[in-house]
């Protein structure tokens, strides 16, 4: 009696048994000229142990990867292969590394999906004479070395502070633009710069109550510095004239005694 999942290869006096595998259910055989093998036609899963592989250029990498697959020929993987489970596992390492060492680093981590169609189909060539139809291939993990690892993370961290800052420089640019607009808004309009000053006083008012500011505005001092400028020539005038004074003073005694 074989299961739904399985199917029986017959052999008789050594010769396989026209008509094909048997089952599922219940078959006869002669114990004295019939032998049988039951196979399993469930999918098999199971992991592609971590290999060691040298990229395309040049970079030590540990991959590691799981296949599913699943005999859909019984006949064909008795007679074909001693042990089809165990030759499928050693035909995915050799075919997982020789699919990577084809590859660059930057693809193998970028383009996982890519590389496992094309494991997938590399399998399923090799394993068809053997009656097996490999379903799916995954790369579970793709590890670096350490130097390489702090190299791209520090890499990663100086393009990220690149763009800070030139994220940094934009932000200024347009924070300087808005700046001037409000500026030429304020200076076509005397009244704007009081209610700026008043919206001043009330946010501060709103988190400091006890400090008191009395905006003081630039017109105001404007006269003090113009007067203040306006002194040094006013008082060279004066100078001036008394000097011509004094001189005329002591030429005139100069005068009258000749």
């Amino acid at each position: 009696i074989v299961q739904e999942y399985e199917r029986a290869v017959m052999f008789r006096l050594g010769r396989l048994v026209s008509g094909g595998a048997r089952g599922p259910g219940l078959f006869w055989i002669n114990p004295c000229t019939d032998k049988y093998q039951k196979i399993d036609l469930r999918t098999i899963a199971f992991d592609i142990p971590p290999q060691e592989i040298l990229s395309k250029d040049s970079v030590t990498i540990a991959v590691d990867a799981v296949v599913y697959y699943r005999v859909c020929d019984p006949t064909m993987a008795v007679n074909n292969i001693e042990d089809f489970d165990s030759s499928t596992r050693l035909v995915a390492q050799t075919t997982l590394r020789n699919v990577l060492g084809t590859k660059n680093m930057s693809n193998i981590l970028l383009d996982r999906e890519v590389i496992s169609h094309q494991m997938q189909a590399a399998l399923d060539e090799a394993t068809d004479a053997w009656g097996i139809k490999v379903e799916r291939v995954e790369v579970k993990d793709v590890r670096l070395p350490i130097q390489l690892q702090r190299a791209m993370a520090a890499e990663a961290e100086a393009s990220r502070d690149a763009r800070a800052k030139v994220i940094s420089a934009e932000g200024e640019q347009n924070a300087s633009r808005a700046l001037k607009e409000a500026a030429d808004v304020i200076a076509s309009s005397p009244a704007a710069l009081q209610l700026r000053y008043m919206q001043t006083l009330g946010q501060i008012a709103s988190e400091k109550n006890s400090t008191i500011i009395f905006p003081l505005p630039i017109e105001i001092l404007r006269g003090f510095m113009n007067k203040f400028n306006a002194e040094p020539v006013v008082e060279s005038k004066f100078t001036t004239t008394a000097s011509i004074g004094s001189a005329e003073a002591f030429t005139a005694p100069l005068i009258d005694a000749m």
